[in-house]
């Protein structure tokens, strides 16, 4: 059974849009929720910048089962933070999942704990929403803690998304990171928001039934975009607001477990959210790529992880079916996959063969 803990929490009180000078809707009440596991050390130091860079906001810890005392630890030291405690480790989408079941508030943002937020962070996301009524979900500029000049890997500026279902970023294409030189300043419409820092509007959320169980952790937040730009939604990144993420808290980039993750996901992503027209070649070519990156890892010796991808597969064939079942509860025939936030070619095409590096030069081959 849930625990829930609720705390002197200076939260519901309604962040008052107007006094921005923006002629919008308003009030909205906020809610930052932080899913935890295992992560005393995180919010011994990113929670204190949260709380003070945070006004009017409540202030959630929503604690996956974890085995370490976090829970004692923020009643102790963050007596503010509202606690909910989970009965078992849910996993990133599961967990929020919980955690988000019962907030009445407006707009939930899902923090890592790992993220260190800045002074005014929150205001303009939340001016995103109130200027845009079909604005579902909003990130702002992602940076690296260690190396604060570059982006950070998970959402960089924004997520964006190829004709076979590969996500890439404004700033970061698989593992190369643009420097922040204020070419993604704009507040511009994405394909994806990361979850690392990821305000959504709740009652959207909820309409689309939150994020997909199955996917446990890693993109599940891409395929909550997508359903969400499915169904009329917007997805936005805001340039006038940053923060900044430690990043592989959870499991490492190399780890073959998050490798399995990334490549069963993305299969379940791409086969639940596109439309009928193409869908048999599409997938046929992703699962050759998918192929031929488990070939590659197979001539570098790094066999468990191509056992990730050939496992990863086999959990995709197996429940087939039930995705298969959500294409039509979701209508899917009816989905557009084309526009500005898609690019119409292969991603892995363009980096690994036309050693093309970031977001601008890729664009000029859309």
């Amino acid at each position: 059974m849930t625990e829930y803990r609720t705390a002197n929490s200076p939260g519901h009180v309604p962040f008052e849009l107007k006094d921005l000078g923006c002629d919008c809707e308003g009030p909205l009440t906020v809610a930052v929720v932080i899913l935890n596991w295992n992560g005393k050390e995180h919010l011994r130091r990113f929670l204190p910048s949260v709380i003070e860079h945070t006004p009017n906001a409540r202030i959630i810890l929503a604690d996956n089962a974890g085995t370490d005392d976090s829970i004692p630890f923020v009643k102790e030291h963050f007596p503010t933070v509202d606690i909910i405690a989970l009965p078992h480790n849910y996993g990133y989408a599961g967990g929020y999942n919980r955690a988000l079941a019962n907030l009445d508030e407006d707009i939930a943002v899902l923090l890592n704990s790992d993220v260190q937020v800045t002074d005014n962070w929150l205001l303009p996301l939340l001016e995103v929403f109130a200027r845009n009524p079909k604005a579902a979900a909003v990130q702002p500029k992602i940076r690296s803690l260690n190396e604060p000049a570059y982006f950070e890997y998970a959402g960089a500026a924004g997520g964006m998304i190829d004709y076979y279902g590969f996500p890439f970023c404004r700033g970061r294409i698989f593992d190369t990171l643009e420097t922040d030189s204020g070419q993604y300043n704009d507040t511009t419409e994405v394909a994806w928001a990361s979850g690392a820092c990821l305000a959504v509007r709740l009652t959207t959320y909820r309409i689309l039934g939150g994020f997909d169980d199955y996917f446990f952790a890693h993109m599940e937040e891409i395929d909550l975009c997508w359903r969400m730009r499915n169904r009329g939604y917007s997805v936005w990144a805001c340039g006038n607001s940053h923060v900044f993420h430690l990043g592989g808290g959870t499991l490492h980039k190399s780890n073959p477990k998050k490798t399995y993750l990334n490549f069963r996901n993305g299969l379940y992503m791409l086969y639940r959210n596109s439309p009928a027209k193409g869908l048999f070649a599409r997938m046929f070519i992703r699962l050759s790529l998918d192929g031929i990156a488990g070939l590659r890892f197979a001539m570098q010796g790094n066999f468990k992880d191509l056992w990730a991808i050939l496992s990863a597969h086999y959990s995709f064939y197996m429940k087939l079916q039930h995705y298969t079942h959500l294409r039509h509860d979701d209508a899917m025939n009816g989905a557009v996959y084309s526009g500005k936030h898609i690019f119409p070619g292969s991603v892995v095409w363009a980096y690994f063969k036309n050693k093309v590096k970031t977001y601008t030069e890729l664009m000029k081959q859309a």
